[in-house]
């Protein structure tokens, strides 16, 4: 009998992780029961840039928005573009939503949820980039299943961008790289790596803020990655 079973988040059909933290403050919960709903990704349907924003126009996807930083301020950037960012923790939800009033962003829609189970709706080369950043490691070899750069993942990834269409990854952890780093090896006919030296992967590029996971990650003394993928 094999220790480990077999499987990506694409298979096993469970999230994992913390769904809620500390109780939410009176104004976050008003934002959560009142907001929420109104940019909420519908729960069921295709999900297209018409739908979700009324009009054609390019759509960015974040997988796991911590607290919504980076989507607020690439959203912020790229006013005429549409953002949907999933989020299985409703504290981060919560933050996010802080976001989004503060800067009026119009352009943001939020899943408090499963990633994977929106990201199948896409239709096939619907999104221009696709985000990935500072995913729970899950640094145990039994757990490798549970890891969002897997195979399955990665193929659902690549069948969702457009040709030329971006996938970002970021991590602070030597056990995710080299994971994330080997399966990518084994898609390079749907990827091609945007580096050409290792200060590529090592400083952050133009128009990617730095995330409060990141700014916690280098005050412990860790060093951060920074990996940009184009879809061939």
């Amino acid at each position: 009998m094999t220790a480990y079973k077999a499987g990506d988040p694409t298979t096993i059909n469970r999230l994992y992780g913390r769904a809620k933290g500390k109780p939410l403050r009176q104004g976050q919960q008003e934002l959560v029961d009142r907001l929420l709903p109104q940019i909420a990704v519908p729960a069921d349907g295709p999900i297209t840039a018409e739908r979700l924003f009324g009009e054609p126009r390019p759509l960015h996807f974040e997988i796991g928005f911590g607290g919504g930083e980076h989507m607020a301020y690439r959203a912020d950037l790229l006013p005429d573009h549409g953002y949907i960012g999933c989020e299985p923790f409703i504290n981060g939800v919560a933050q996010a939503l802080v976001h989004v009033r503060d800067a009026g962003l119009a352009n943001v829609r939020i899943q408090h949820g499963d990633a994977i189970e929106v990201l199948e709706r896409v239709p096939a080369g619907a999104l221009s980039f696709v985000y990935l950043l500072h995913p729970d490691p899950w640094p145990k070899a039994r757990h490798a299943k549970r890891r969002m750069m897997n195979d399955g993942p990665v193929r659902l990834i690549a069948d969702k961008l457009k040709p030329g269409g971006e996938f970002r990854f970021g991590t602070d952890h030597p056990v995710y790289l080299r994971h994330a780093l080997m399966v990518m090896r084994r898609h390079r006919d749907l990827f091609e790596w945007l580096c050409t030296e290792p200060g590529d992967f090592q400083h952050r590029p133009g128009g990617w803020p730095e995330t409060r996971y990141e700014a916690k990650a280098r005050r412990l003394g860790h060093e951060v990655w920074y990996f940009r993928f184009r879809r061939r």
